[in-house]
C-alpha cells in the first residue's frame, strides 16, 4: 500500500468518484448516491452508507458468498486512495472490473482457507490482532500512527472494514502459500549456476533497470480491454499517479508485489516488443502501452547502462613446489597427492584448512584479476570454472598448481551473488504456485456477476 498524496488531495480525488459512481449506477443506488453531498468533507458520510441497507444490489455470487454494489464501490474507492489514480468516466470501468476481480479473488481465497482450516485443525485465517499488527507495519513505512492511516482512509470515504477485509484475505494467503509449499520448494545449485552463466554470459549487453506493469489479456477480457485500460494506466500515471502503487494493484506481474521492480534486466530478456521500446527510450521515460501476445505491458525505464567489458575473477590455490627439472616420478607423485586434495575440497573455504593437512603442501590468495590478464596456464581454468570449482594439478615453472575460483563477475556491472539469485528464483516459483492454485479455484468455482 503506498500513500503519497494528502488528505485533502485523496478526499477530492474520493468525492469525484463518488459523483461518478453515482452518475454510473443504475435504479436504488444512483438515487441514493445522488443525493448526496459532494464536498470533500461529506465523502465520508456519502461514500459509507449503512451495511444493510436495502436499496443495495448484489454485484456478484462467489459460491454461496454475495459481493454487494456497496462492497463493489468501497473497493473502487480504496484502489483510488491506494494507487493514487484519479477516477474519470473513461476508467472507471477499468477500475470497477480491477475492483470486482479483487474481490472475487479474495473471497475465493478466504474459503479455501476455511476450509483447509477444518481440513487441517488449526487457525490458517488471520485474526485481528495479525490485521492489526499489519496495519501498524503499514503506517509505519508511511511515516504515521496507525490511527492516522485509517483517518486518512475514513477522509477518503473508505470503512476501515473494507481495509481490514483485503488485508486479512492478503495476509492470510501469503501464510498459507508460504507455510504450506515454502518449505518444499528446493532451488538447485545446478539452477542457481545455470542463471549465473547465463548472466555472466550476456553481461557484455546493454543493461536496463525497470519498472513494469503488465495487464494480463485474458484477465480483463481480451486484448482490445487490455490495450485500452494501458491506455488509461498510462495517463493516470502521466498525471502523477505513482508508478509503485499502480503496478501494486493493476499488474499480473509477479513483480506486482514489489512495485513492479524489475530491477536491471540484460538486453533480450524482455519480449521483442518490449526490447525494441527499450532500445528508443531515456532513462527517466514512461513508454506507451506495449502490446506482446499474452496481453500489455507498461514499462518505466528507470535506468541504462553499457555492457560490462572484462571478466574478473577472485582465485586461491594449493601448491606443491616442484624445480622445473623435476623427475616424472616426483611429478607424478605431486599431482596424485593434489588431485586426492581436490577431492576434499568442497568449496573456496576449505582450501586453506585441508592443504594444511597435506605434507608439502602450501594455500594462498591470488587476489582479483582480469582473466585476460592471467598466466595462459591459468586463463582456461579461470576462464571454464564456476565459483566454488576447483582445476586438475596444473603444472607450471615452478611446481603443480590446484586452483579454485572463488568469485566471478563482470567489471562495470552490478551482478547479482549466488544467494540473490536463489531468492529470485524462490520467490518466482511461489508466486508461479499461487497463481495456478487460484486459477484452478477459479476454474471449480461457481461466480456469476450481475
Amino acid at each position: 500500500m503506498m500513500w503519497t498524496r494528502s488528505v485533502s488531495g485523496l478526499a477530492g480525488a474520493t468525492a469525484a468518484a463518488i459523483s461518478i459512481l453515482a452518475a454510473a449506477s443504475a435504479g436504488p443506488v444512483a438515487a441514493q448516491d445522488a443525493t448526496a453531498p459532494t464536498a470533500p468533507d461529506a465523502a465520508p458520510a456519502a461514500a459509507a452508507p449503512p451495511a444493510n441497507d436495502l436499496t443495495e444490489r448484489v454485484a456478484a455470487v462467489v459460491n454461496d458468498d454475495i459481493i454487494s454494489t456497496y462492497d463493489l464501490r468501497q473497493r473502487i474507492m480504496l484502489l483510488v486512495v491506494t494507487a493514487g489514480v484519479q477516477p474519470t468516466q473513461e476508467n472507471l470501468p477499468q477500475l470497477e472490473r480491477e475492483a470486482l476481480r479483487q474481490l472475487v479473488d479474495e473471497h475465493l481465497e478466504i474459503q479455501e482457507l476455511r476450509h483447509q482450516e477444518k481440513e487441517q485443525k488449526f487457525q490458517i485465517v488471520a485474526n485481528d490482532k495479525d490485521i492489526d499488527k499489519e496495519i501498524a507495519q503499514i503506517a509505519r513505512g508511511n511515516n504515521m500512527s496507525a490511527e492516522q492511516l485509517l483517518a486518512q482512509l475514513s477522509a477518503a470515504g473508505v470503512g476501515s472494514q473494507t481495509f481490514r477485509d483485503q488485508l486479512r484475505a492478503e495476509v492470510s494467503w501469503r501464510r498459507w502459500i508460504q507455510g504450506r509449499y515454502g518449505s518444499r520448494l528446493r532451488i538447485g545449485d545446478d539452477q542457481v549456476t545455470a542463471v549465473q552463466q547465463r548472466l555472466n554470459a550476456s553481461a557484455t549487453k546493454a543493461q536496463y533497470q525497470i519498472g513494469e506493469i503488465f495487464i494480463d489479456a485474458a484477465r480483463v477480457g481480451g486484448e482490445a480491454a487490455a490495450l485500452n485500460g494501458a491506455n488509461q494506466l498510462v495517463a493516470q500515471l502521466q498525471q502523477g499517479a505513482p508508478f509503485a502503487a499502480v503496478a501494486r494493484q493493476f499488474s499480473a506481474s509477479p513483480t506486482a508485489a514489489s512495485g513492479g521492480d524489475a530491477g536491471w534486466l540484460t538486453a533480450g530478456e524482455m519480449p521483442s516488443e518490449v526490447q525494441e521500446a527499450l532500445d528508443q527510450m531515456r532513462s527517466g521515460q514512461l513508454s506507451r502501452p506495449i502490446p506482446v501476445r499474452d496481453g500489455v505491458y507498461i514499462v518505466f525505464l528507470r535506468d541504462k547502462r553499457s555492457g560490462a567489458s572484462a571478466t574478473l575473477v577472485s582465485l586461491k590455490q594449493a601448491a606443491i613446489s616442484l624445480p622445473t627439472d623435476a623427475s616424472e616420478a616426483q611429478v607424478e607423485a605431486a599431482r596424485a597427492k593434489l588431485a586426492a586434495l581436490k577431492g576434499q575440497i568442497k568449496n573456496c573455504g576449505d582450501i586453506d584448512a585441508k592443504a594444511a593437512k597435506v605434507e608439502g603442501v602450501v594455500a594462498g590468495d591470488l587476489g582479483e584479476a582480469e582473466i585476460k590478464d592471467l598466466a595462459p596456464d591459468f586463463r582456461q581454468a579461470a576462464e571454464t570454472l564456476q565459483p566454488n570449482q576447483v582445476s586438475d594439478p596444473i603444472r607450471t615453472k615452478v611446481g603443480l598448481h590446484l586452483v579454485a575460483v572463488c568469485g566471478k563477475h563482470q567489471s562495470g556491472g552490478q551482478v547479482a551473488s549466488r544467494e540473490q539469485i536463489e531468492d529470485r528464483l524462490y520467490s518466482q516459483q511461489l508466486a508461479m504456485i499461487s497463481k495456478r492454485y487460484l486459477r484452478d479455484l477459479r476454474n471449480s468455482a461457481t461466480i456469476e456477476t450481475r
